[in-house]
């Protein structure tokens, strides 16, 4: 049996070997850095101005991204969590 590297005392084997996914990282990083540079051919009809800067577009998915994250963690989560025996009882 191959060494899960992720947690190194489990008995199975991970579900995607680490080299698989060091690959699919990659080529993710990769098509992300494609899709950025090609944003400087692509015509877009605008209505504020500051939509025309370059990776505008990127820069605002990350951080509604991470805004969302954090709303889900610190906001949401104390409203929809239960204590541990809710469902016992």
């Amino acid at each position: 049996m191959k060494k899960n590297a992720v947690n190194p005392n489990s008995k199975t084997e991970p579900l995607i070997r680490p080299r698989t996914l060091k690959a699919m990282l990659t080529g993710f990083i990769a098509v992300l850095g494609v899709l950025l540079l090609v944003e400087g051919w692509a015509h877009r009809h605008v209505i504020f101005p500051w939509e025309e800067w370059y990776g505008f577009y990127a820069a605002f998915g990350f951080v509604a991204y991470v805004m969302l994250v954090f709303v889900a963690q610190y906001v949401l989560r104390p409203i929809v969590i239960r204590d541990e025996g809710y469902y016992d009882r």
